[in-house]
């Protein structure tokens, strides 16, 4: 299976909140931005994201695959509950990027970078922090 297959399945598995299918993708020393998570704490970083954004939803706007890499420029026009990075959306409806960076051994991810597009839920919500 192409290293694009596996992360588009990664994406649906997200979508699905199949959490029973994410060792599939996910390698069990996995890191996020540096911090080791480990399968299970990748889980429940995710597990979270679904508690805070419930109609989260991961749409892909750009690709690239360079073996072990995948890069990725993710569009979400969601809702989330509360405080979300800092910010009080309590539900209101924004749309953002995260540009994320992968690098995968044996199929799944091991390491993670990801920078979310927080100005762009800024200037929605009026410029209000």
């Amino acid at each position: 299976m192409s290293l694009e297959a596996i992360y588009r399945g990664y994406l649906a598995c997200l979508d699905a909140q199949d959490w029973a299918s994410l060792d599939r993708f996910v390698g069990e020393n996995a890191r996020r931005n540096g911090e080791y998570l480990g399968l299970s704490g990748y889980r429940a970083m995710l597990e979270a994201d679904f508690r805070a954004i419930p109609d989260l939803a991961f749409v892909i706007e750009l690709l690239a695959v360079d073996p072990p890499h995948v890069a990725a420029r993710l569009r979400f026009n969601c809702a989330p509950r509360g405080v979300f990075l800092g910010l009080p959306i309590n539900g209101r409806r924004v749309t953002f990027a995260e540009n994320v960076f992968y690098r995968f051994e044996e199929g799944r991810i091991a390491e993670v970078w990801s920078v979310i597009d927080k100005t762009a839920i800024e200037a929605q919500l009026g410029g209000r922090a």
